[in-house]
């Protein structure tokens, strides 16, 4: 299983309630540690995305202002380690579907791609927040539409929170070949996500919603004990993970997946709970994938 990992993607020294500017360090240490999973891992390097790249999904003011540390990021900071770190996060993303959607096909079976990387979702067309500063998802399948490798591109965003900047874009720029399905707009209760993870194969290509693509974040934050948020149990979290690996894997949906958000802390201050449940997603892949 490729996971489109550089450690550019990570900045440590990035003082936030959210971890994620660092986590993808942290994520990716935390597999290749466990023989169980990192048998199974290819880490995969790739380009950092270009202004020209995120010009296709913002505001070429916005852009230019966060990169050049004029305007603050996402992060509400004017940081230049942070800002560069941008580049690769999106990039890793953009990566990791091109190569998805380029091989897709191997023995008759949709591939997977792993992306370890947040901070998308809240960032819209000349805006950032929510420690989100660029939105990879949208950029990346702008790219995919241009380079001809999708028509329609499924984003399924299980980030407990509204993913404003996804919206955002897509009405700034008329992309209705986009499914944005979140937050309190697509699902408000467990019930209804584990609904949504069971339909998924209505988005496979020969589905009553066809797609070519599924974008999946796989939120951390959305676990009931999460202090921003909270829908689902560790259980309902593995049933998520399981039911949309399977559904796409049988069904021929090409799928790349990220991290997304999560914010939980043990008792010495690290962000072990939130590991441990990246831990269960990788490993739900790799149960269907390998």
């Amino acid at each position: 299983m490729k996971v489109f990992f550089r450690p550019e993607q990570s900045c440590t020294n990035n003082e936030s309630f959210s971890p994620s500017a660092g986590k993808p360090r942290l994520v990716v240490e935390d597999w290749l540690s466990r023989p169980e999973i990192a048998t199974h891992l290819e880490i995969e390097t790739f380009n950092p995305a270009t202004r020209e790249n995120l010009y296709k999904a913002h505001d070429r003011s916005y852009v230019d202002g966060v990169l050049d540390c004029q305007i603050k990021n996402g992060f509400y900071n004017k940081d230049p380690a942070v800002a560069e770190s941008l580049r690769y996060t999106t990039g890793s993303l953009l990566a990791a579907a091109k190569w998805v959607k380029s091989d897709y096909l191997v023995g008759g079976e949709a591939r997977v791609a792993v992306s370890p990387t947040s901070g998308f979702h809240h960032a819209g067309y000349a805006f950032g927040g929510g420690y989100c500063t660029f939105n990879g998802l949208v950029v990346t399948a702008i790219i995919l539409k241009g380079l001809g490798l999708v028509d329609r591109v499924l984003i399924l965003d299980f980030d407990c929170h509204y993913g404003n900047g996804t919206d955002d874009i897509i009405k700034n720029l008329g992309l209705d070949w986009i499914t944005n399905i979140t937050a309190d707009k697509s699902y408000f209760t467990d019930v209804e996500v584990l609904s949504i993870c069971h339909g998924i194969k209505d988005y496979a290509p020969k589905g009553s919603k066809a797609t070519d693509l599924c974008i999946y974040q796989a939120g951390a934050d959305i676990h009931i004990d999460d202090p921003l948020g909270g829908l689902l149990t560790s259980a309902q979290m593995l049933e998520r993970d399981r039911t949309i690996f399977k559904h796409c894997h049988e069904f021929g949906l090409p799928l790349v997946w990220n991290l997304a958000g999560g914010y939980r802390r043990d008792a010495a201050g690290t962000i072990e709970p939130v590991l441990a449940l990246h831990r269960q997603t990788i490993q739900a892949c790799i149960a269907e994938y390998c």
